[in-house]
């Protein structure tokens, strides 16, 4: 799911209608058909755009002011995972930076075989822990919960209905350090009225509201949250959420 522009918009005047249209087998195969690249990845709004720059400058200057919110006590590694990573391309140019180890989860198998060169660099620096090839819905943390100090999830939930949304991120929930201490970040396009449907990548943008109802649903607490700045016009906003469990 890429940076989304508002000229798909068609609205239903039901959110229930665009979340039922979700289908993962065609998302799937759709993202297979797209080329392994950031242009590819963020539906033509690549390097050739401010996007990718402008999404890790505002990215990184989140986090900077979320620092002593996400301060990991003596004896915990910060451990991250990127959920939907497309290629890698946020933890090649920003997660590394302030993770001591970071997995990645990405179902598209093009993407993966594209990830793995992506992320040599990494590996070398011996930040690069494991790469899951499977989709949000089928992950767990496995037997070991309260693992993770950070998971980011970013133009991807928009494949997952509600329901499995809010079960995913429960799960990201347990996943995470206890006490306070882990933190699940969400960016994600904002629809301004209700939920739209988009046929091409068959995947969802949410509104506000929708997103908070189900943050809560899952069980976390918004900590805080700001729009991405210096993307082009025609793109739906971009809201970054930082949270942490109930």
């Amino acid at each position: 799911m890429p940076v989304k522009s508002a000229s798909y918009m068609e609205t239903s005047g039901d959110d229930s209608a665009a979340d039922s249209q979700i289908n993962y087998n065609d998302a799937i195969s759709y993202w297979s058909s797209v080329p392994a690249s950031v242009n590819g990845v963020l539906g033509g709004f690549g390097e050739q755009t401010p996007v990718p720059k402008a999404d890790i400058v505002g990215s990184l200057t989140f986090l900077r002011k979320l620092q002593t919110r996400m301060v990991c006590p003596p004896g915990y590694e910060k451990l991250t995972i990127d959920m939907g990573a497309g290629i890698g391309r946020i933890t090649r140019d920003l997660l590394w930076k302030v993770s001591d180890r970071c997995d990645l989860l990405e179902p598209v198998k093009p993407f993966v075989e594209q990830m793995r060169l992506e992320m040599v660099a990494v590996a070398n620096k011996g930040k690069l822990g494991d790469i899951y090839d499977i989709g949000m819905q089928d992950w767990s943390a496995g037997p070991k919960t309260g693992k993770y100090w950070l998971i980011w999830c970013q133009w991807c939930v928009g494949q997952l209905p509600d329901h499995e949304l809010v079960q995913f991120w429960i799960r990201c929930r347990e996943a995470l350090i206890e006490g306070g201490v882990g933190t699940l970040m969400v960016k994600e396009n904002i629809a301004p009225v209700e939920d739209v449907f988009d046929e091409t990548d068959l995947s969802v943008t949410r509104t506000d509201e929708k997103f908070r109802q189900l943050f809560q649903a899952a069980g976390f607490k918004l900590i805080a949250s700001d729009v991405q700045k210096g993307l082009p016009k025609e793109l739906f906003p971009v809201r970054m959420y930082c949270l942490k469990a109930q």
